[in-house]
């Protein structure tokens, strides 16, 4: 199938301004690339991280551990900006009331 002009199915891209890291996702987060998301995030140090998920249209249970995960390495450093999909797959599972989402 010929897929030009598509959006892609997943990217996760990194910019770091002075202290503040952005990682903006893109697609579907699942079992495949949800190392691939949290590796991006880990791989520069940053005294503020956004991660950045309002693109995602899939967010399945790997990458709710990846989240957890870095929710549990940069503690109060972190923040998440959902989608509507993932606001909604981290309300059935329970983590809606974090303080590292944010629903600006």
């Amino acid at each position: 199938m010929d897929q030009r002009g598509a959006p892609p199915v997943f990217s996760a891209s990194a910019e770091l301004d002075g202290a503040h890291l952005r990682v903006v996702v893109t697609g579907e987060v699942d079992m495949a690339t949800a190392d691939t998301m949290l590796q991006t995030v880990l791989r520069e140090p940053a005294e503020r991280v956004t991660l950045d998920l309002r693109r995602v249209t899939f967010f399945d249970s790997a990458a709710i551990h990846a989240v957890v995960r870095l929710a549990d390495r940069l503690p109060e450093r972190l923040a998440v900006l959902p989608s509507r999909q993932v606001t909604r797959v981290l309300e059935i599972s329970g983590l809606a009331g974090q303080p590292w989402l944010r629903r600006d």
